[in-house]
């Protein structure tokens, strides 16, 4: 592997001379480099642009930008915990149907025992917890595959949220609980036209993103591994500090940030830095990619396996109560193909069908994407039925991408 860590370009231009030269020649070079890392952010802001001209604009209204966070917020939860069940070489087909389960047990709950809604959401994520823990536990220790326990929970918590429910919509919840899901953070501060809070977290994020960026170049730089070129990398940071910037003034000009959209942000950062720079993530990858290596080197796989289980129990139950939150009822029908989102997402944003390879941003990027796609269509007016082939085919062409570049890769 190279250790050249200088910012520096070659000296030698490749074939075909001026074409490659200067910012335009890094920048190619940069996405050759790292396609599996950037070709679903350029498709992201491929398909944003096409919708912003079809729609004349609509797509990109602060009330749609808000609306659309607000849509796929649990969509976004659901896939960082499936990106995690991927890289560790798994499936997990329930959590569509324990998501309607933990909405339908926060109803009873609140609405038919009138417990304080607080208490409920915690005594929900514990549902979350045991139901993702007794799978695991099959998982890891029963040594039952993960499609067949997975598939047989599916069905077992749809047929519970039907017993709960008793085949009927029950709401609507407490005000506080219904902020999760349709609620925004405060205005607070002098009148500036926009949301002051939202602007407040915006140049916070800029700063820490920055600050994140320059510490991982820095730390691969001090371990002798390849950096990309300094006009490059100053290109992404600009590329970052606009996309964020944008989004922060539409949040702002409409009615700020959502409080869904501050949960998904504490959610992004904490499992990013766990799959990056702890242990548990470094084992997460580590069974995926090679279980026999994994276990040699002292891996400990049947507990990994029994935790990414847990916490996506954990993170399915919160995507319940958020989705529920925004219905303001339970329904028997919830959480339908949420499963399915869950996994396009994750295999979208660059998982891999073999396990080991994958990020949680890529899983946020892959959301993304079917949120845009979802939307704009729907601006559009095109049918349901046309909808689901362009998904489909939308979710073909990624793991068609993932397998050139694998092949290209190894050639």
């Amino acid at each position: 592997m190279s250790t050249d860590v200088t910012d520096k370009s070659p000296a030698t231009a490749p074939p075909g001379g001026s074409a490659d030269s200067g910012l335009l020649g890094l920048v190619l070079d940069g996405l050759r480099r790292n396609m599996r890392q950037y070709g679903m952010l350029l498709a992201l802001g491929l398909i944003v642009v096409l919708f912003a001209v079809w729609t004349d604009g609509d797509l990109l209204l602060p009330r749609n930008v808000s609306n659309l966070v607000l849509q796929n917020s649990y969509i976004l939860i659901l896939a960082i915990g499936m990106m995690l069940v991927i890289i560790a070489g798994h499936i997990d087909l329930s959590v569509g149907s324990l998501t309607a389960f933990t909405g339908a047990f926060a109803a009873v709950l609140t609405v038919q025992h009138g417990m304080a809604w607080p208490l409920a959401l915690v005594l929900c994520l514990a549902v979350g917890a045991v139901a993702g823990s007794l799978q695991g536990f099959m998982i890891a220790y029963l040594g039952i595959p993960s499609f067949i326990v997975t598939l047989a929970g599916m069905l077992l918590f749809r047929g519970l949220t039907e017993i709960l429910l008793k085949g009927q919509t029950l709401g609507p919840f407490p005000e506080g609980m219904g902020k999760m899901g349709n609620g925004f953070l405060p205005e607070v501060g002098p009148n500036t036209n926009y949301h002051n809070i939202t602007l407040l977290l915006g140049l916070a994020l800029i700063v820490f993103v920055v600050m994140q960026e320059v510490r991982d170049r820095g730390r691969q730089k001090e371990f002798a591994l390849e950096v990309p070129p300094r006009n490059l990398f100053l290109l992404k940071l600009v590329a970052i500090i606009a996309a964020i910037l944008t989004v922060t003034m539409l949040l702002a000009s409409y009615e700020g940030a959502p409080i869904v959209l501050l949960i998904l942000g504490v959610l992004v950062v904490g499992y990013g830095y766990v799959m990056r720079n702890s242990i548990f993530g470094r084992h997460i990858y580590a069974i995926g990619g090679n279980l026999p290596a994994a276990k040699l080197s002292g891996v400990k796989d049947k507990k990994v396996t029994f935790a990414v289980f847990l916490n996506m129990g954990v993170l399915a139950a919160l995507a319940g109560l958020v989705v529920a939150a925004r219905l303001n009822a339970a329904s028997p029908k919830a959480g339908l193909n949420f499963e399915l989102e869950a996994i396009a997402s994750s295999f979208i944003g660059g998982a891999s069908m073999s396990g080991g390879v994958g990020t949680v941003l890529g899983a946020i990027i892959g959301g993304l994407v079917l949120g845009v796609l979802n939307n704009g269509m729907n601006l559009l007016s095109v049918g349901t039925d046309w909808q689901q082939v362009i998904k489909g085919l939308a979710l073909l062409a990624a793991v068609g991408f993932d397998v050139w570049n694998k092949r290209k890769s190894g050639s």
